[in-house]
């Protein structure tokens, strides 16, 4: 089984962390459970709704890969102002698009481009905020003459954190 270079593979939101096969214990651990649970598989009807087929592959891959400890892909947050509002803003734009997509009329143009403009000024602000705060932080820093936060804050800046 060759693992591509794709690391992550997602199924209805849970992302599983693929790098993982790369270990021989593992690969053969996942490829038996697979085996195993698509040989139950095979014995399905022609007749049966290809719909239904699709959700009996994707449960079987989800558990072979839960119980081989593949492991969930844990997604690294980078931007400390990146919270809980913003994933709530790319979802409202992602279902904009996926209005977009279905409808592709003026209306669901202007929605789309009104959830974007929205979006872009929120996740600006929040960045202009958390910048203040760290600038604020590096001003009491150096009233209060502690040397070691503020050259740790200045090296943040640096290094883009």
């Amino acid at each position: 089984m060759a693992v591509s270079k794709q690391t992550v593979q997602k199924f209805d939101g849970e992302r599983f962390n693929l790098r993982k096969l790369n270990g021989l214990e593992v690969r053969t651990q996942y490829q038996i459970e697979i085996s195993n649970r698509f040989a139950a598989l095979e014995n399905l009807s022609d007749s049966e709704d290809i719909n239904r087929a699709w959700e009996n592959t994707e449960e079987k891959i989800k558990i072979s890969a839960k119980e081989t400890l593949l492991g969930l892909h844990e997604l690294k947050q980078h931007k400390p102002w990146f919270d809980e509002e913003c994933l709530r803003f790319i979802d409202q734009r992602k279902q904009a698009k996926m209005q977009w997509v279905q409808d592709p009329s003026q209306s669901s143009v202007d929605n789309l481009k009104n959830v974007r403009r929205e979006a872009r000024k929120r996740f600006r602000n929040k960045k202009r905020t958390h910048l203040k705060d760290k600038i604020e932080e590096l001003e009491t820093n150096s009233k209060i003459k502690n040397i070691r936060d503020l050259y740790r804050g200045f090296n943040g800046f640096k290094n883009g954190n």
